[in-house]
């Protein structure tokens, strides 16, 4: 007889092991073992457990191609999540590992390949060539896409997260942490409200600091006591949360009519506009994207937007400054240009405005569509045309983690008609999605791609532009990680063209998932070049990108005049008129201010279960190859980490969001 030694790892999480029966068979070139239940003295595949078995066999396997497990119920349906088998054949030979990673639901039966990653070229057995066109034609029918709303990127068809797949919820751990945190907010802002009714009236911009309870932070408290001044608004427009707006200009809008005299009190001493727009030190915010946008009705009261032209200036000495601001993109005669030289009031007010618009920008464009939805649709081709022993399904797996489920909840609770936004943002309701939908029409591959997004925007030259600077050294990193683990698959233009798994997964992208998009500016075909590039471009999004806007978010709108969600009056239109009543009457309520703190902590704060970029819960590659790729990516990870570190070291307001041990592998949140 001939006696296998079998290994069943089950998972981590909380109710991951299950007491239902488990059988397995060994299926090799030369035949199948018998069908064993693993079954030993005691509990078996409890939480966390690797338990052994012995299967034996009349006569040898010969190569072992997969290994089948089967669940049963016993008495009770209990589900089962198995991490992966090895199984060692007789004689000691190596021990071969068969990666697993999903749930058991139900009375089952999967067949799972030993880890090598292969494509469907390196595959010749008619065997394992039909368990690959199984598995793809099983999860075609299990991940299908959706239209959403026209306009912008397709996604999975599921109404609410319940009807994902398990492969593709939350753990348990991970679900009650985040209801417990957005429990936790939502009662605290209910206390904050409570104790206000009972306070005296909200009439001053000093009134917000009683709602800054113990949800804050450094930098929350650092820009509630810097937030009015200059230098720091154009610090935020670098490394807030959302710094790819700024771009340089070489001369001024035709709808924006700054004349250098209005703005000769903000230049260096022997210099004029002109000059500096030549010397190519005049920066533009402009928001045009806002313009004519629906907004919203909060308790029956219309809430208003603006589409402003900011107007920025790099003083040699006081570093990035606004010297001009306009609130309409089609000015007449009348229509205010706001100075740093106006009354104070009216300079913040406009500010302030053009920070309003930064948080409907950040929140549904840089964040929304352009990190969560761009990688909705690779997750969901992956899942539909990679098999898992595929190399490119290995390599972007970890960084496809949760955010199926994200989207879904972030689908239901915060951008449906009853969600979040409808409740206390300027743009929620129609207006999220038509701001969307214009955005998605102008978004294009090369500006994923940050090397190209900075010369584009021509900040090249901008000072401690900290994040552009820290995601050029995560971007070289992830693609040269990315080219060393393609390179072990792919050795030519040729090898990724006859691949017709990998075309099929680039078809679904550019055929199924960015419809409607004729200018996105994907390559026509795949070259091994372009596939490396693809290949970084989501992993960068998924991580570094994702993590500069989303994971500062609190930091930057706990302070609520800063960057408020909605504005209750129009903007002014007389620079004199500014008041503080005005103010308080336009910034946000009470309520809708706690709702804004409550929900950018929920959803900026670390999670607790995060897992950082470069590091692998589960564990797809096992080739030493591989792996010493994987190792060299993580080696250059720290190099980073300690550079970024290094950089910060004695400055009061740090820029950390792109340091590699706070960036998560996926998005999550």
């Amino acid at each position: 007889m001939e006696v296998y030694t079998v290994k069943v790892a089950t998972g981590t999480s909380e109710y991951s092991g299950t007491n239902n029966y488990i059988y397995v068979t060994l299926v090799g070139e030369n035949g199948e073992s018998e069908r064993t239940v693993l079954d030993n003295p005691g509990l078996d595949f409890c939480r966390g457990a690797v338990d052994e078995y012995k299967v034996t066999c009349p006569s040898p396997l010969g190569p072992l191609l997969l290994v089948r497990l089967e669940k049963q119920r016993y008495w009770l349906e209990d589900n089962w999540f198995c991490r992966y088998v090895t199984v060692e054949p007789p004689g000691g030979d190596t021990v071969l590992t068969f990666p697993c990673y999903r749930w058991f639901i139900g009375d089952t039966k999967v067949e799972i390949r030993e880890a090598t990653a292969k494509t469907p070229m390196q595959d010749s057995l008619p065997q394992l060539l039909e368990h690959r066109r199984k598995e793809l034609q099983e999860r075609q029918a299990t991940y299908r896409w959706v239209t959403w709303a026209p306009g912008i990127p397709r996604c999975i068809d599921a109404k609410t997260e319940a009807d994902l797949p398990q492969d593709e919820r939350f753990d348990n751990e991970k679900r009650s942490d985040f209801e417990h945190s957005l429990h936790y907010a939502l009662l605290e802002l209910s206390l904050k409200k409570l104790a206000i009714s009972f306070g005296k009236s909200w009439n001053d911009l000093e009134d917000f600091k009683r709602i800054f309870w113990k949800l804050r932070s450094p930098i929350a408290e650092y820009c509630m006591e810097h937030w009015k001044e200059d230098w720091f608004f154009g610090y935020q427009c670098m490394n807030g949360s959302n710094p790819r707006m700024i771009r340089i200009i070489r001369k001024l809008p035709e709808n924006f009519p700054v004349v250098p005299n209005m703005v000769q009190s903000s230049m260096a001493l022997g210099t004029h506009l002109d000059k500096e727009l030549k010397a190519g030190n005049i920066y533009l915010l402009d928001y045009a994207i806002m313009d004519g946008i629906p907004t919203n009705t909060i308790r029956g009261r219309p809430q208003f937007i603006a589409a402003p032209l900011c107007l920025l200036y790099l003083h040699p000495d006081n570093g990035l400054m606004p010297i001009a601001i306009q609130l309409e993109q089609n000015p007449d005669r009348d229509t205010p240009i706001f100075l740093p030289s106006d009354p104070p009031l009216a300079w913040l007010m406009a500010k302030m405005w053009v920070r309003h618009s930064e948080f409907q920008v950040f929140q549904l464009l840089s964040h929304l569509l352009r990190t969560h939805l761009v990688v909705e649709v690779f997750c969901v081709s992956t899942l539909r045309q990679l098999p898992a022993v595929h190399p490119v399904y290995k390599l972007l797996s970890p960084h496809l983690r949760y955010t199926l489920e994200i989207n879904c909840r972030g689908r239901t609770q915060l951008l449906s008609s009853n969600g979040i936004f409808k409740r206390v943002v300027s743009t929620g309701g129609d207006g999220l999605m038509i701001l969307a939908q214009r955005e998605y029409k102008v978004l294009t591959y090369r500006s994923l791609q940050p090397p190209n997004d900075f010369a584009d925007r021509g900040v090249f030259q901008l000072p401690k532009y900290f994040y552009r600077d820290n995601s050029l050294m995560l971007w070289e990193a992830i693609h040269s990680f990315v080219s060393g683990i393609v390179g072990l698959y792919y050795q030519s233009d040729e090898d990724v063209t006859e691949d017709q798994e990998l075309q099929a997964w680039f078809r679904d992208i550019t055929q199924e998932g960015f419809t409607e998009l004729p200018n996105f500016g994907l390559p026509s075909r795949l070259t091994l070049e372009e596939l490396s590039t693809l290949l970084s471009v989501v992993i960068f999004i998924a991580t570094a990108q994702h993590a500069a806007t989303n994971n500062g978010q609190f930091d930057w709108c706990a302070w609520v005049p800063n960057t408020p969600c909605t504005m209750r009056h129009p903007p002014p239109v007389d620079k004199d008129a500014v008041t503080m009543e005005m103010i308080m009457a336009t910034l946000p309520d009470v309520s809708q201010s706690c709702v804004q703190m409550a929900i950018t902590w929920h959803l900026g704060r670390a999670q607790p279960d995060a897992i950082p970029l470069g590091q692998y819960a589960e564990e797809h590659f096992t080739e030493g190859r591989a792996q010493e790729v994987i190792d060299r990516f993580r080696a250059e990870l720290k190099e980073i980490e300690e550079q970024i570190l290094g950089q910060n070291e004695g400055l009061e307001l740090q820029y950390l969001f792109l340091l590699p041990s706070r960036v998560e592998n996926s998005i999550t949140i």
